[in-house]
């Protein structure tokens, strides 16, 4: 792993339901070792929008039947940030940057040992921002974090017989989450994120991101339980 990693931190792990802050704390001393061992190590952490995504986005459809898309992923967008923020927060000492809401941007400076990103316009989740950090300061590799352990060859809550997957190519995988975006769409790797990671040969690691020695497993370049794309 090189000495950048970006991390697309999970909204359902960061606010399932609400602000997880145990897990939080964990994740936070955690890391902190990881950091504190290697001054040259860096992160990008990269959230998701969570609960409160969800629980405005359906308040606006119950409300207004005919609300675009648009309008629904702005409001996952503005839940990124509240979760963005809170991460910039919990890592402060180890963030000297703004938090970063265009991954396009020009002035983008990365000083400290952590970066924090959250959502950028509509279109697509926090995954594509994850991937378009990755093009920009050369990391080869993107850890999805979410509640799922592994990729299935089918929704395992819908089909029993799906399968989970160590590995998959980016063909087989987009083959199976499609091309196109939806708000709220639960993919494990949204499809446009898929498909400019495919485009850039980049490597995406999806894993359980509540099994906090796992994700230091895979940073340090040890065995760990997940699904590898690419």
């Amino acid at each position: 792993m090189g000495n950048i990693t970006v991390i697309s931190l999970g909204g359902s792990i960061i606010a399932p339901d609400r602000v997880d802050s145990h897990f939080l704390s964990s994740f936070y001393s955690e890391i902190r070792k990881y950091l504190d061992e290697d001054r040259t190590r860096k992160l990008i952490f990269v959230c998701g929008g969570g609960a409160p995504a969800r629980i405005y986005q359906n308040a606006l459809r119950e409300v207004r039947k005919d609300c675009s898309s648009s309008e629904q992923d702005w409001l996952g967008i503005k839940a990124t940030h509240l979760n963005g923020s809170l991460v910039r927060a919990v890592f402060s000492e180890y963030v000297s940057d703004d938090l970063v809401t265009d991954p396009t941007a020009e002035n983008i400076g990365f000083t400290g040992q952590v970066l924090v990103a959250a959502g950028w316009k509509p279109g697509f989740s926090t995954d594509t921002d994850a991937v378009y950090l990755a093009r920009r300061f050369n990391a080869d590799t993107v850890i999805n974090l979410s509640n799922i352990a592994k990729v299935y060859t089918d929704d395992p809550r819908k089909n029993p017989d799906a399968k989970p997957l160590d590995a998959i190519s980016w063909t087989d995988f987009i083959g199976m989450v499609g091309t196109t975006w939806e708000p709220g769409k639960n993919t494990p790797f949204d499809p446009i994120a898929s498909g400019m990671a495919k485009e850039s040969g980049m490597k995406v690691i999806c894993a359980e991101g509540r099994n906090i020695g796992n994700t230091l497993a895979i940073l340090r370049g040890e065995s760990y339980t997940g699904t590898t794309i690419g």
